[in-house]
């Protein structure tokens, strides 16, 4: 009862952030005070369906989707203050566009072999769907890696010149040492703390009036993954003396590979802390007492994730009929876990390879192609009957 207490209270809480999601189709309180029991007994069921059903709300996160036409007003889900920023900043609006794409390839990738594989929906203003309304894993999981995204875009578009308000790093002058010796700042260091800067203000900017269970999860998995952005840069050096001796060097500071970020960040998901909200309000407490505290590098969730086996519109799960899968494999992408114990239908398909291939002097690789033939795998659909259970 208390973990359906607590889910019903983030469901209302959502309810209070998008606007009540039935005004138009939910009697007044006048009508429903003067109709007889049975419409009274109609009005509390349709309240508290109400109560249950979240609305879905859009995001930033279609700004990818409309590559160079990018116009403030027309992005759905936008609070006051990032549409100013969006109107004020269109080179940035440009650069977190092709960052949004570049943040959902890579959660695409880490998920590639699981049940949930961060599947997105066509010309659909919330980019994920229903299936993030629930304050699970997955969600905690997108937010930090689009909060990522955004702060590793930005810094890029910086330093190379695209964007009006920053550049280099302009902390990185004049001489430091390391380990190896003296070095002089120099070349164009990553400026990732703008790109921090700026990231926390756009993106936070949709749940820091509101304050509720549901914003408070979404701020600190934010600031997650705009951390783990800077806990990668790396410092890259060049030598100057004779012969390449590094009697001198110049050295700056430099991005990795987005990639590093986003395998830290599913370790972090692997490894998510569930909460509840302290009875102030303010924070979290661990849900379960015999397990460790969430630290602020950690990601924390309210809600158990779904199998997501079924096509389940409410939750807002594909299902995974119809996913490929590894007859061999143990792991996620195994098809026993895969399709949930549904089985598999297997068929060969003929594929094109590189073969016999050979060194030609100089510098090249030939190779012939080859055709072989393949088992694809791929899960089997549920039977009507468990179908129709979800949808």
């Amino acid at each position: 009862m208390l973990g359906l207490r607590r889910i019903l209270g983030l469901r209302a809480a959502r309810i209070h952030r998008g606007g009540s999601p039935g005004a138009g189709l939910s009697p007044g309180p006048s009508s429903c005070q003067n109709q007889g029991a049975s419409s009274r007994m109609y009005c509390a069921c349709l309240l508290l369906l109400l109560l249950v059903t979240p609305r879905v709300d859009s995001s930033w996160w279609y700004i990818g989707a409309l590559g160079a036409r990018v116009i403030c007003d027309n992005i759905p889900g936008l609070v006051n203050k990032q549409r100013q920023l969006c109107q004020r900043h269109p080179d940035i609006m440009q650069a977190i566009g092709e960052g949004t794409k570049e943040w959902i390839r890579e959660c695409q990738h880490q998920f590639r072999h699981h049940r949930w594989n961060c599947s997105t929906l066509d010309r659909d203003h919330t980019v994920f769907g229903r299936v993030l309304l629930r304050s699970s894993r997955e969600a905690a999981f997108v937010y930090a890696i689009s909060s990522a995204g955004v702060v590793y875009a930005l810094t890029r578009a910086c330093s190379q010149g695209e964007l009006k308000l920053c550049n280099c790093d302009p902390l990185r002058r004049g001489r430091a040492n390391d380990g190896k010796g003296d070095f002089d700042w120099g070349g164009c260091s990553d400026n990732v703390n703008y790109g921090i800067k700026f990231a926390k203000t756009f993106i936070d900017a949709k749940e820091r009036p509101i304050r509720d269970g549901r914003a408070l999860m979404n701020l600190h998995n934010n600031r997650c993954g705009r951390t783990a952005v800077k806990r990668f840069m790396n410092m890259e050096c060049k030598c100057h003396g004779v012969s390449g001796s590094c009697t001198l060097r110049t050295c700056w500071m430099a991005l990795s590979d987005f990639r590093k970020t986003g395998d830290y960040l599913r370790r972090k998901y692997n490894g998510a802390v569930e909460v509840i909200m302290n009875q102030d309000g303010t924070g979290f407490t661990v849900a379960n007492k015999a397990f460790r505290k969430a630290t602020k590098n950690d990601l924390v969730y309210f809600e158990n994730s779904p199998d997501y086996c079924l096509q389940d519109k409410a939750a807002g799960s594909l299902g995974t009929a119809g996913r490929v899968c590894n007859k061999t494999s143990r792991g996620t992408d195994g098809c026993e876990v895969m399709c949930c114990g549904r089985g598999y239908d297997t068929t060969r398909v003929m594929q094109i390879t590189k073969c016999e291939c050979k060194f030609k002097w100089c510098c090249a690789v030939e190779c012939k192609d080859c055709e072989e033939a393949v088992d694809i795998h791929t899960c089997k659909a549920p039977k009507r009957a468990e179908w129709l259970d979800k949808t």
